[in-house]
């Protein structure tokens, strides 16, 4: 059966996804950047931007886990570009060269409309104006029988936890602080929308908690 599900998403050890002051430079705010150590040094990543090497063991694992079964993806605007308001112009495609990682439908929360945008490898960025119930309903019918995943950022995995849309979520916990950014947990009762800890696992460069509804 599918599922809708966050997967590989780094938080600081006091609760922050993000760091302050993001921009084009830093994407993830001050700090951002050494929360995913786990993920870019793993074998699995290099190998989907075509380098060799990389790490193996537990935190590859999960990198594999979070890749595998996907059918169409979820994000918010700022996970796709750092601007904000009207789209300047459509020069800007993302973080990630001509073919990006997804190699599927992507659905972009945002609240100015811009033309779906087609690029190598399978990924089609869908930009939705219509907000994110919508969004998930148009990634459901993409997806078929595989998984949707919520890509974030903080704000986007946080709605779909409140309305109980998440159906398992992958955290990676680094051994970081940041002090303040963006929280992803604060003020949201896991244990009363009716999710637990499902599964543990200590990694090489993070803690990996899978938390599931029901």
């Amino acid at each position: 059966m599918s599922k809708i599900r966050v997967s590989s998403f780094s938080i600081s050890a006091d609760g922050y996804g993000a760091g302050v002051e993001q921009s084009v430079e830093d994407p993830l705010g001050q700090g951002g950047e050494d929360l995913h150590g786990w993920m870019v040094e793993s074998r699995h990543f290099k190998s989907m931007y075509g380098k060799e090497g990389g790490a193996e063991g537990v935190d590859n694992d999960f990198t594999v886990r979070g890749m595998a079964g996907l059918g169409a993806w979820v994000m918010g605007r700022n996970m796709f570009e750092p601007v904000r308001g009207e789209w300047p112009d459509h020069e800007w495609k993302g973080w990630w060269g001509p073919n990006p990682p997804y190699h599927c439908p992507v659905f972009v929360l945002t609240h100015h409309a811009r033309p779906s945008l087609a690029m190598d490898g399978g990924t089609v960025f869908h930009f939705v104006t219509e907000g994110p119930e919508v969004a998930l309903e148009r990634a459901r019918a993409a997806a078929g029988d595989k998984d949707v995943r919520i890509g974030g950022g903080v704000a986007t995995v946080r709605h779909y936890l409140q309305t109980r849309a998440i159906d398992e979520m992958h955290l990676a916990i680094a051994p970081v602080l940041l002090g303040q950014g963006e929280a992803l947990l604060e003020g949201i009762d896991l244990p009363g929308l009716g999710y637990r800890v499902a599964e543990q696992a200590q990694g090489e460069r993070a803690l990996h908690l899978v938390v599931a509804r029901g």
